[in-house]
């Protein structure tokens, strides 16, 4: 075995589990490791778990880095310890997908040692997929519109939601976007967070038509925020918050608090690296913990 095969076993709280190519560079840019991957998601996860606890999560997987092809695995990959457990979830052609679920921090730490350096989450969890815990506005920006507009839009509709008696809270999503989180955590279905959130952002276009669409043709897009509702549907999920993203540095899908949007909005650069996101979460702590408890009726649900 070549020595950046050799295998080093290391105990996650009362798991024993065996990690292999450590030294490989995930992203070339920097030079950041594999072992830095897998060191940052043990960091996180005492915060990171219970934002993908429970759910039936898909993996982007690069075996040989972010400059490498790249595959999502649904169905749970396969050895796999008798402690991380499966759920079945939306199906394909092949018929029920049994998915990973990642309840505890030593899961975070095996499927980073497998190179799932992105992390995927539904809105619902695996014990009811069929009631979203949660309602999400994906923020997705025509160049050369950027984050900025992402704030500004999502500061307006931040305006909307707040009108209507529902907190959100805003989390990068470790690329170009931003994402604004509407909890819900009570019987909701997915069509009706669809139609709220695909309410608010035709609100937002007729309003400001120059700058903000709901439709989903990527040529109209240039220029403007596009306001995609159907991250609300049964079969889609988002980037989880805390998760890596596998661009040229290893930048995080970050909680934010609306503050900083503001600040965003202004033109201040709101984009973190893993090193960066494990210094907020140690000062300021969760800023995305209230997503998972936090319950709220949307109108007319």
């Amino acid at each position: 075995m070549a020595p950046s095969e050799q295998r080093v076993s290391v105990a996650v709280g009362d798991r024993s589990l065996s990690l292999v190519n450590l030294s490989k560079v995930f992203y070339p840019e920097i030079g950041f490791t594999k072992a830095q991957v897998i060191d940052y998601y043990a960091r996180i996860a005492p915060v990171m778990v219970s934002h993908v606890a429970r759910r039936c999560m898909t993996l982007r997987r690069w075996p040989n880095g972010v400059d490498g092809q790249s595959f999502f695995n649904k169905r749970c990959p396969s050895p796999r310890p008798d402690w991380v457990p499966v759920s079945i979830g939306p199906g394909d052609r092949d018929g029920d997908i049994p998915y990973c679920r990642l309840d505890e921090a030593a899961a975070l730490v095996w499927t980073a040692n497998l190179a799932a350096i992105e992390l995927h989450a539904p809105m619902a969890r695996a014990d009811d997929i069929e009631s979203p815990t949660m309602a999400v506005f994906d923020l997705d920006p025509g160049a050369p519109a950027g984050m900025r507009e992402c704030c500004q839009v999502a500061l307006d509709l931040h305006e909307i939601l707040a009108a209507v008696g529902l907190e959100a809270f805003p989390k990068t999503s470790g690329s170009k976007g931003l994402q604004v989180y509407v909890p819900l955590n009570c019987p909701h279905t997915h069509d009706q967070a669809a139609d709220f959130t695909r309410a608010c952002g035709q609100l937002l276009a007729r309003q400001q038509p120059d700058r903000v669409l709901v439709e989903m043709t990527k040529s109209l897009r240039a220029g403007k925020v596009f306001v995609d509702w159907s991250q609300n549907s049964r079969h889609k999920t988002t980037i989880a918050a805390y998760s890596l993203r596998a661009l040229a540095r290893p930048t995080v899908s970050t909680p934010v608090s609306w503050d900083e949007v503001a600040a965003g909005a202004d033109g201040e650069a709101l984009s973190f690296e893993a090193a960066d996101v494990l210094e907020r979460v140690a000062d300021r702590g969760d800023l995305f913990a209230p997503t998972a408890t936090l319950r709220q009726q949307l109108p007319g649900a």
